[in-house]
């Protein structure tokens, strides 16, 4: 296992590419063989993982809790829809770039006073960040259309990617395709560069300060100027998963972005695994097809999701996951998977 951390690195840039690419290739291959509302899920799973591994890069890296990432993603949410609004026709990579930018920007100006708490008093300012984007977009209508929040044109296939279907769902099934394919590679570039990111000199200077700062202190490394990059980066990659939900799903209401969606990226970031890109990757999977866990669970138990258990049961299960995870798998998925391997590489060898 120490070879195999060392190997990872090690990995130079260029492996790390061609080894993004694959894995790219191959999800695109598979939303192929998919129905239209599974790609449906697999764009949302992928917009959820990207503000995941921002979380991840953030908490599991530089040592700093934070509960404001929903507001991040409204940030990048209301930008792309504002712009698109008013700029119809721009290329959906300057939309995003804008709402990522935006997102930093949010960051930056919370970094500034929080970095300097810790613990607690860290989790209290970004948690009474979070409770604040609601009211300020509701007391803002002319700007983000108040409760109703606002529409905008949803991503659509080409023509020459809608050519490539035919029958009565064709359209539906092109759209929800181009959807799944758009979103997969641009997660596929921002986990790239956090791949990157991890085994910079930023990302030892971050995991030095968050197991010593005062070791990192004597090392030469700039304590708050660090731990306000962490936050710039782990706000923009949230600016761009809200931004790229948005244009999933055609609209923005600030009902969206609540404290519950801050505490909903935590636990899926736990039972993937803190810190790891695969961890992120697993998170927005079990979003992705979580609604198909609740469904299977009702069907089963005769629940009705009518009644107020029901409504409520999704969340019931993620907490009951999550505290099984902790006792269970600390690690998350991503660490029992890994044990896993190890016990049964120990039993083949000792056979």
């Amino acid at each position: 296992m120490k070879k195999l951390a060392t190997l990872r690195s090690s990995m130079p840039t260029s492996a790390r590419l061609l080894f993004t690419l694959l894995l790219t290739i191959v999800a695109l291959g598979i939303t192929f063989s998919l129905t239209a509302l599974d790609d449906s899920k697999l764009a949302g799973g992928a917009a959820i993982a990207i503000v995941i591994v921002g979380l991840s890069w953030l908490i599991g890296w530089s040592g700093q809790v934070s509960l404001g990432n929903s507001g991040f993603m409204a940030i990048g949410a209301y930008a792309t829809a504002i712009w698109a609004n008013h700029h119809a026709t721009t290329p959906v990579v300057f939309t995003l770039l804008l709402a990522t930018i935006c997102g930093a920007a949010g960051g930056l100006v919370l970094a500034l006073p929080s970095t300097r708490l810790r613990g607690p008093y860290l989790a209290g300012m970004t948690l009474a960040f979070s409770f604040a984007i609601t009211p300020l977009a509701l007391n803002f209508p002319s700007v983000t259309g108040g409760s109703g929040g606002l529409f905008l044109n949803f991503l659509s296939a080409p023509k020459w990617f809608a050519n490539l279907f035919s029958g009565s769902q064709a359209l539906i099934r092109a759209n929800a395709q181009w959807s799944a394919d758009v979103a997969i590679v641009v997660a596929a570039v921002a986990f790239f560069f956090m791949a990157n990111l991890f085994h910079s000199r930023t990302g030892r200077a971050m995991r030095l300060i968050r197991d010593n700062d005062v070791a990192a202190e004597l090392t030469g490394v700039n304590l708050q100027r660090t731990r306000t990059l962490a936050f710039v980066i782990s706000a923009a990659y949230a600016g761009l998963g809200g931004s790229l939900l948005t244009l999933l799903t055609g609209s923005v209401s600030p009902q969206t972005y609540s404290l519950p969606l801050s505490i909903l990226l935590l636990t899926l970031m736990v039972l993937g695994g803190i810190g790891t890109l695969s961890g992120a990757v697993l998170g927005g999977l079990i979003y992705s097809y979580s609604d198909n866990l609740v469904s299977l669970i009702n069907k089963v138990t005769g629940i009705s999701s009518a009644s107020t258990f029901g409504a409520n049961l999704k969340g019931i299960v993620f907490g009951v996951l999550l505290i099984l995870t902790m006792l269970l798998a600390p690690r998350g998925l991503v660490g029992m998977g890994g044990r896993l391997l190890s016990l049964v590489k120990r039993r083949s060898a000792e056979s």
